[in-house]
């Protein structure tokens, strides 16, 4: 799932960076990744995994890092982590 997401937010988040090689905990926030760049990365998630966020996670934090992006991916699709 990671590796994924990796490509979803290197494809859609607009960053000028290598996200292969990032730690999974890395601040994409600080990295490159606009608002705007993460609404694009949440809808192709969305799309990638047939979820849709809920309020709650509409959130800086749950767009600041790879690790935190999978948490709540997984949740929202019943997978573990």
């Amino acid at each position: 799932m990671q590796t994924r997401i990796r490509e979803i937010v290197a494809s859609h988040g607009k960053m000028s960076i290598d996200l292969s090689s990032l730690s999974s905990n890395a601040d994409l926030y600080e990295l490159g990744l606009t608002s705007h760049a993460s609404v694009n990365v949440m809808l192709a998630l969305e799309d990638e995994f047939d979820i849709e966020f809920p309020d709650e996670d509409l959130k800086k934090a749950t767009f600041a890092s790879v690790e935190n992006i999978e948490a709540v991916v997984s949740r929202l699709t019943g997978d573990s982590v």
